[in-house]
């Protein structure tokens, strides 16, 4: 009902006082949210509340919540689910509906929208008016997380840690510039993964790593049995600076694309066909032997290609020192990659950000939202647990030990 049809004197000649007012308010605003929390629970089963359903969750009747407002208080009925797993967004449990709606704000912040399009979805979705400066109230809290978590103490051991960086574009001194947000993800002695934090810098260089790296020792890492990253000139030493006994792969992948980046359309897929041979060799013996075989083809017209092979043969062929469980997630830094592809997708809205925080914030929130699902160990974590107890039985601590 709009403002001024609220005070259109017809309507309110219908109520003896302001207590009565009040009350008609707030028992409009307690069906309008029961709606939608209904709309919530037809979204989460899959069907609406009159229809017929083959899934295994159906409704189960109501909770009561007391919902407090402007109005004062009103009891609301929350739909439930028979197995529980009903979690409204509107009316979070133990939380207030203003943190639920801070939720749903932070949440479309996360995946892109601008503080316009977020004012102009809640209305339409909940007929709740936000406005843009209470959506900044919102997001700039974030800042206060951000900070908290990426100060946040790191367990000891780490079995691999991927590093890599994504780019965006961010406005400076009035020029609109490439700045690379570097991220470290973790896989924990639980088979779970974690990212260990965000860093935002202008080129990517040993140095800033070596930073990066201090900052994780500072954090409480003491030890990390294999790091994955990019061919970047000196990373190799600068990890080996801060945690000696880790070993690092270059990241095959990465490999491949910077062999066949001035490869010729027409040789690119013999090329590539012929460079698969050594990666998917059995053994590093069988692996350089491939080698060697590529190279008679190829060096002619791409010796830059083979050099590059030769020069981080070390760094390239690691994962053939462990078995097939391990070599399958140490072999690229697909997980990682992964992850950047999710944080493309939050962020493909926003052509360019105005600060350094505001990259920052969305990036963060895309981070916070992937990371949402990541509930269950790797596949095939007894395997994988086992194989690293056998070769790092004197590094590795489970359960704090």
């Amino acid at each position: 009902m709009k403002k001024e049809d609220l005070l259109n004197d017809s309507f309110l000649k219908q109520f003896k006082s302001g207590e009565e007012l009040e009350s008609f308010l707030s028992q409009l605003q307690k069906r309008a949210v029961e709606k939608m929390l209904e709309g919530e629970m037809d979204a989460h089963l899959g069907y609406d509340k009159h229809q017929t359903s083959t899934n295994a969750n159906s409704r189960n009747g109501y909770s009561s919540k007391t919902l407090k407002n402007s109005y004062g208080e009103a009891e609301i009925r929350v739909p439930r689910d028979r197995d529980g797993s009903f979690k409204p967004v509107l009316v979070p449990k133990r939380k207030s509906m203003a943190e639920g709606v801070e939720n749903i704000i932070i949440s479309m912040y996360a995946k892109g929208m601008s503080n316009q399009d977020i004012e102009e979805q809640i209305r339409e979705l909940y007929d709740i008016n936000v406005s843009t400066s209470t959506i900044s109230r919102v997001t700039n809290a974030i800042t206060e997380d951000i900070t908290a978590w990426r100060n946040r103490p790191l367990d000891p051991v780490y079995l691999i840690v991927w590093m890599d960086g994504i780019s965006f574009k961010v406005r400076e001194n009035s020029k609109v510039v490439n700045k690379t947000v570097y991220i470290a993800v973790g896989l924990k002695t639980n088979g779970l993964k974690e990212v260990l934090g965000l860093w935002l810098g202008r080129n990517e260089s040993s140095a800033f790593w070596m930073g990066v790296l201090t900052e994780l020792k500072a954090r409480g890492v003491e030890d990390i049995l294999i790091t994955a990253t990019d061919n970047l000139n000196g990373f190799t030493e600068t990890i080996r600076a801060s945690f000696p006994q880790s070993v690092t792969q270059i990241c095959v992948v990465h490999q491949i694309r910077n062999a066949c980046r001035f490869v010729v359309w027409k040789d690119r897929k013999s090329f590539a066909g012929d460079m698969k041979e050594i990666y998917t060799a059995p053994t590093k013996d069988a692996a350089w032997a491939a080698l060697d075989d590529f190279a008679k083809k190829w060096d002619s017209k791409y010796a830059y290609a083979i050099r590059s092979w030769r020069d981080n043969w070390d760094e390239l062929t690691v994962f053939f020192d462990y078995p097939a469980e391990i070599r399958r997630i140490i072999y690229t830094t697909n997980l990682i990659e992964n992850l950047n592809g999710k944080i493309r997708k939050y962020t493909k809205n926003k052509l360019s950000f105005p600060t350094d925080e505001a990259v920052m914030k969305s990036v963060y929130l895309a981070v916070m939202e992937t990371s949402k699902k990541w509930t269950m160990p790797i596949k095939d974590w007894g395997v994988i647990l086992n194989s690293f107890l056998l070769i790092f039985e004197n590094r590795v601590r489970l359960n704090g030990t």
